[in-house]
């Protein structure tokens, strides 16, 4: 029972930081960013979060909207540009053992690569990233590949 709990604990405290982070990294507000949507407001590619919220060089991003049990965390940023955008930070992973409620949070160091810009059905005037590709510097979940990559929701 106190396994659980701490697992809920954590998982509301990820999932709090991630709104916090989201809302406070999302796209700088300038008077046109203010203003009604235009086609020139972003002229690079957002990550979108499980929030919904446009966000550029975040420190943290959660991967696992449903359940939190993976996450990337100490992201630092080597460029973010109109392609693609390139990063250093953890990739943090419930191993579910026995089952993920019960798990424990391993952390693993990461590349994190984002790619193929596209219109972002929410704002279709803004382009976001549609993939992410991690790679592995050293240990990694058993289940995973050196290099995963994911289609980012849209």
């Amino acid at each position: 029972m106190r396994h659980m709990t701490r697992t809920a604990v954590m998982l509301c405290a990820a999932l709090g930081l991630t709104a916090t982070v989201g809302s406070a990294s999302a796209v700088p507000a300038t008077s046109a960013a203010a203003s009604a949507p235009t086609a020139r407001q972003v002229t690079r590619p957002v990550l979108v979060d499980c929030f919904w919220h446009a966000q550029v060089r975040p420190k943290n991003f959660v991967l696992a909207c449903g359940d939190g049990n993976s996450r990337l965390v100490s992201l630092h940023w080597d460029s973010w540009g109109r392609s693609s955008a390139r990063a250093t930070g953890v990739n943090v992973v419930n191993d579910c053992d026995p089952y993920c409620a019960a798990g424990h949070f391993h952390p693993y160091a990461v590349v994190v690569k984002l790619d193929r810009p596209q219109s972002w059905k929410k704002h279709p005037q803004v382009q976001h990233y549609s993939r992410i590709r991690l790679t592995y510097l050293g240990d990694r979940p058993e289940q995973f590949a050196r290099v995963v990559t994911y289609p980012l929701w849209n």
